[in-house]
């Protein structure tokens, strides 16, 4: 079973782009090897071809050679923070159907063309005080990630709400200093959301 990682540095997480299998030190690391732990008797191969700073619109230029030719019975998607991000320190934001084009390209191309199942990965971001106001642009998008989930997902992992109730219990920080890339805990709870999703999917994949 084919498992294709995709999205921007959070996904990333400096793996070796040299091989695609390595899941570098995030969230892709620790729910791989939950999943290769939950389902010995299943052969897996994981991929990850996430690439920092990556935004809907890279999404969309590399999807043929990213994705689609490598066939994935199970695509995961995690965009749309860089798209807020890249435009925020003179909120010269992008406008919202612009996004929600991108992000529905992939997505249309992505059920069209492999027939994989998709998950779907909120973007998120944690209440760190120098970046409070980027939810001016994220919030909206944030939405439109939530309806093209109801559209074209079989998962949505909600990780931007997963966040919000964990620093109930830690401080923001410490799931992700800078608010956006996960500390080692955060990318912990991240590849724990996503096994348990996994595990919700696997019996249809079967």
């Amino acid at each position: 079973m084919k498992i294709l990682f995709q999205g921007d540095s959070i996904t990333d997480a400096s793996r070796d782009r040299s091989d695609c299998h390595n899941m570098g030190w995030g969230y892709c690391l620790y729910a791989s090897q939950a999943i290769s732990a939950r389902h010995p008797g299943e052969c897996f191969e994981f991929i990850n071809m996430a690439i920092g700073g990556n935004r809907t619109e890279d999404l969309v230029a590399r999807w043929q050679t990213d994705c689609i030719d490598f066939k994935p019975d199970v695509v995961s998607v995690m965009i749309g923070v860089n798209d807020t991000w890249h435009h925020a320190e003179d909120r010269s934001w992008i406008p919202d159907r612009e996004f929600e084009k991108n992000y529905r390209n992939i997505l249309e191309r992505t059920k069209n063309e492999t027939g994989a199942k998709i998950i779907m990965l909120e973007q998120f971001l944690l209440d760190v005080p120098d970046k409070a106001y980027f939810r001016e642009d994220l919030d909206p998008k944030l939405q439109i990630t939530r309806r093209l989930a109801r559209e074209y997902a079989d998962i949505l992992i909600p990780i931007d709400g997963a966040f919000a109730a964990a620093s109930v219990e830690a401080v923001p920080e410490s799931w992700a200093a800078d608010g956006v890339h996960p500390t080692d805990a955060g990318a912990r709870l991240i590849g724990r959301m996503y096994a348990d999703a996994f595990d919700r999917l696997y019996m249809s994949l079967k």
